[in-house]
C-alpha cells in the first residue's frame, strides 16, 4: 500500500492547484503551439485487413479480444501483458478463432514498445490500467500505428495534450473506446435530437454511479492486496471516471462540433463509505478500514458550454446503490431520462406524463442498431462493445474518419484533473482547454452513422 498523504502534503497540493487555477494553469499551454496537421476528420488510406496488436489481456482486454473475432477484415497479430499466462491464454483464443498464433509480449511494463518496434500493425488497442493509456498510445502513433484506448484516455491535462499533439503530428487516429456512445437508447436519443424532436438542447445530466467496493480492480477478494484502481481513490478527489456518462450527452450537444465545454465547478462529499464497508467485511482494525481515502463518496461537477448549455456530471462508486449513468437530455420541446428509459414530448405525450422510450423504438431506433442488432446480440454491455469495435474497424478498412477522435478523447477525459483542481480549491471554476484550437467553431456536427 502507498503511505497516506500528510495534512501538509494535502495543503501544499491544494495551494498549488489553486495557484494554477488562478493563473489559468496549464490549460492553454498549447494554445500557441499548433502543428500544421489536424486530426479532425482524419481519413487515412484504407486497409484491407486490419492488423491488430493488443496490450492488456485482463478481464476487459479478454472481452474486447473475443468481440473482435466477430468482425470481418482483421487479424490479431500480437498480444501483450505483464502476466505471461494471460498472454498464453490470448494466443490460444486467437488460434481457436481460426487465426495464426499471435506473437506474445510479456517482458515487463514497457514491452509494448518492443511490440510497436517489431510488429507491422495498423492498430494498437490498450486495455491496461489508466496510467499506461497515454504512453502506449504515444508509442503506437509515433511508430506509425493507429491507437485505441479504454477509458479514460488520460487522467491529466498534460496527458490529453500529448495525445492531441501526437495525433496531429503523426496523422494517426487516437480513439477512445467509449462504448456507452453506442448504447441503443443513447443512439436512439441522439437520432431523435438530430431529427429535431428535442428542439434546442439546454441541459443534460450524466454520470457513473456504480458501486465498486469489492471490484477486482480495487482489491483482492481477501482484502490483502490494494490494486491499481483503489490507489487512484486513495490519492485523487474529483470525478475519476467521467466519460461513460459524458460521452453520449456530448454527442447530442455537438461538443467540439459547434460548441465546446467552457468551464466546470466540482464538489465532493466526505469519504466514509469505504472505511465503513471494509470494516464490516474485514474487521474494524483492517488496514482498508482504517486508512485515508482522498476520493469523496459522491462527486458532482457542473459543466457549462460556450453556447450556454449545462451538464451535471456525477461520480458515485463507494456507497451501496444500483447502477446508473443518469442519462438525461433536456431541450425546449422534450426531455429524456434514463435508468429507467422514459421520455416526455411536449404536444405529443399525455400532459405531465412520462412515456416509455421503447414506445418510440420503431420510429426512432438508430439505423446502426437496426442493421446490426442480430450481430451485436449476446456481446458485451448489451452490444455496445461490438458496435464500437465494428465501427472502428470499418473506418480503418474504408479509409473514412472514425466516429470519435482524439479531440473527443481529450475533452471528455480531462474532467479527471479539472474536477480535482476545482475540488481542491473550494469548488472554484476551472476552464477547459480548447483541444481543437478554435476549430470547434467550424467543425461540422457528427454525421448520423450507418453500418
Amino acid at each position: 500500500m502507498h503511505d497516506e498523504p500528510t495534512r501538509r502534503q494535502f495543503l501544499e497540493l491544494g495551494a498549488a492547484l489553486g495557484a494554477a487555477t488562478a493563473m489559468g494553469g496549464r490549460n492553454d499551454v498549447r494554445a500557441e503551439n499548433a502543428t500544421s496537421s489536424d486530426g479532425r476528420g482524419l481519413a487515412c488510406d484504407p486497409v484491407d485487413i486490419v492488423r491488430i496488436g493488443m496490450v492488456g489481456i485482463g478481464g476487459r482486454g479478454t472481452g474486447l479480444l473475443r468481440y473482435l473475432f466477430g468482425i470481418e477484415g482483421l487479424q490479431v497479430v500480437a498480444v501483450g501483458d505483464l502476466i505471461e499466462s494471460r498472454v498464453a491464454k490470448a494466443q490460444q483464443m486467437v488460434e481457436q478463432a481460426g487465426q495464426p498464433r499471435p506473437t506474445g509480449y510479456s517482458r515487463g511494463e514497457h514491452d509494448y514498445q518492443r511490440m510497436c518496434d517489431e510488429e507491422d500493425l495498423d492498430l494498437l488497442i490498450t486495455a491496461t490500467p489508466w496510467r499506461w493509456h497515454v504512453p502506449i498510445c504515444l508509442a503506437a502513433m509515433n511508430s506509425g500505428k493507429h491507437a485505441a484506448t479504454e477509458v479514460p484516455a488520460a487522467t491529466t491535462i498534460d496527458g490529453c495534450w500529448q495525445l492531441v499533439d501526437t495525433a496531429e503530428k503523426t496523422n494517426r487516429h487516437c480513439v477512445m473506446l467509449e462504448n456507452c456512445c453506442y448504447g441503443r437508447s443513447e443512439m436512439m436519443v441522439f437520432n431523435m435530437v438530430r431529427q429535431g424532436l428535442f428542439g434546442e438542447l439546454v441541459h443534460a445530466e450524466a454520470g457513473y454511479m456504480h458501486e465498486l467496493r469489492m471490484d477486482r480492480e480495487l482489491i483482492s477478494p481477501d482484502g490483502n492486496e490494494v490494486r491499481w484502481r483503489l490507489e487512484q481513490m486513495i490519492r485523487h478527489d474529483g470525478n475519476l471516471y467521467p466519460t461513460h456518462g459524458l460521452g453520449p450527452v456530448a454527442q447530442c450537444m455537438n461538443i467540439d462540433r459547434g460548441d465546446r465545454f467552457d468551464y466546470l465547478v466540482s464538489m465532493s462529499s466526505k469519504s466514509a463509505g469505504l472505511n465503513y464497508f471494509y470494516g464490516e467485511q474485514f474487521g474494524a482494525e483492517h488496514p482498508l478500514a482504517t486508512r485515508h481515502y482522498a476520493l469523496g463518496d459522491v462527486n458532482f461537477s457542473l459543466i457549462r458550454t460556450v453556447g450556454g448549455k449545462t451538464i451535471t456530471l456525477g461520480h458515485d462508486t463507494q456507497l451501496p446503490r444500483p447502477y446508473s449513468r443518469m442519462s438525461m437530455v433536456q431541450g425546449t420541446k422534450a426531455i429524456y431520462q434514463g435508468f429507467p428509459d422514459r421520455i416526455y414530448i411536449e404536444g405529443q405525450s399525455p400532459q405531465h406524463t412520462w412515456e416509455a422510450l421503447e414506445d418510440y423504438r420503431s420510429q426512432f431506433d438508430h439505423p446502426l442498431w437496426k442493421e446490426l442488432e442480430e450481430r451485436a446480440a449476446g456481446t458485451g454491455h448489451g452490444g455496445m462493445d461490438f458496435m464500437e469495435l465494428y465501427r472502428l474497424i470499418q473506418a480503418l478498412r474504408r479509409g473514412t474518419p472514425t466516429d470519435w477522435n482524439v479531440y473527443d478523447a481529450a475533452s471528455w477525459s480531462v474532467v479527471f484533473e479539472l474536477s480535482e483542481r476545482s475540488v481542491a480549491n473550494r469548488s472554484r471554476p476551472v476552464d477547459f482547454p480548447d483541444f481543437t484550437r478554435g476549430k470547434w467553431k467550424t467543425n461540422q456536427p457528427l454525421e448520423m452513422v450507418l453500418a
